[in-house]
């Protein structure tokens, strides 16, 4: 299949974490990804340059909110028209991080997912890396994909079918990037990871070196990835989820075909073994 309808225009802002102790994460990223953690009402933020979390408390593993930014409140009216003509219903913006034009919507699992505008470009840092995607599980991957791509209008870059047929992921992206969204088929709903884009293997080798220096170890990587053939490497946050360095992800044409990969080992890391959801 080829697609040929415009991409979305958005990119993934921030994203609201969810979790039993919420300094102790906080203090997690500031420590090893030099985000700056304050306290933001009932919140802690957690900032640097083109990241940004929050984190309030609830169950491990889950989000109260991802947030993706368009370039103009132009554009982001645009889409909300092109959503109620869909009859995708809309709900108040829970991003204290947006403002009042924001609005969101709730997927098939009850994630929240906001649409607003970009703020002002963010300033360079030494270790760069920017918010890019974020990863769910779900039992129910097939009305999950269809939402996103059918209702929200995210762009499918390639779907992962085990022998008999059965959707076991599917990377779906907003722009030229290829996902800013995926979806792992899971016998729970559940946050995967979200993940940070640098530049280039020289940075992954920094980050790495980074993050040694604090003694957060690699739990999965260095490797590559087939969808997106992405180079990365994956740490565990200290409420288990996964949190990613990435970079080289692959840049799609509007007219790049939908790529279909088989549900093996080999397609999430091409240079060995990978962690199987399901």
């Amino acid at each position: 299949m080829t697609s040929s309808r415009p991409e979305l225009g958005a990119r993934l802002d921030h994203l609201c974490l969810q979790s039993p102790d919420p300094e102790r994460l906080a203090r997690f990223f500031e420590h090893g990804f030099s985000m700056r953690a304050t306290r933001l009402g009932d919140r802690w933020q957690c900032q640097a340059p083109a990241r940004q979390v929050l984190i309030e408390t609830g169950g491990a593993n889950k989000t109260a909110f991802f947030a993706y930014s368009f370039a103009s409140s132009a554009t982001l009216s645009a889409f909300k028209a092109s959503l109620a003509k869909r009859g995708v219903t809309t709900i108040a913006n829970p991003s204290p991080l947006f403002d009042a034009t924001a609005f969101a919507v709730t997927d098939p699992d009850g994630n929240v997912v906001v649409f607003g505008t970009a703020r002002g470009a963010s300033a360079h840092e030494d270790l760069s890396a920017r918010l890019q995607h974020v990863v769910f599980r779900s039992p129910n991957i097939d009305a999950m994909v269809k939402f996103y791509s059918e209702s929200l209008g995210f762009t499918v870059s390639d779907r992962v079918k085990d022998e008999g047929g059965v959707l076991r992921a599917c990377f779906m992206r907003t722009d030229l990037e290829h996902h800013a969204l995926a979806v792992f088929r899971a016998p729970e709903a559940r946050l995967d990871h979200h993940s940070y884009e640098t530049g280039n293997w020289n940075d992954i080798r920094r980050w790495a070196d980074h993050l040694a220096t604090r003694r957060i170890p690699i739990f999965w990587g260095v490797g590559r990835h087939g969808p997106g053939d992405d180079l990365f490497f994956m740490v565990k946050d200290p409420d288990d989820n996964l949190v990613e360095i990435s970079a080289e992800i692959e840049q799609c044409a509007i007219d790049r075909a939908e790529g279909l990969w088989p549900h093996e080992q080999r397609t999430l890391n091409v240079w060995g073994q990978a962690i199987m959801r399901s």
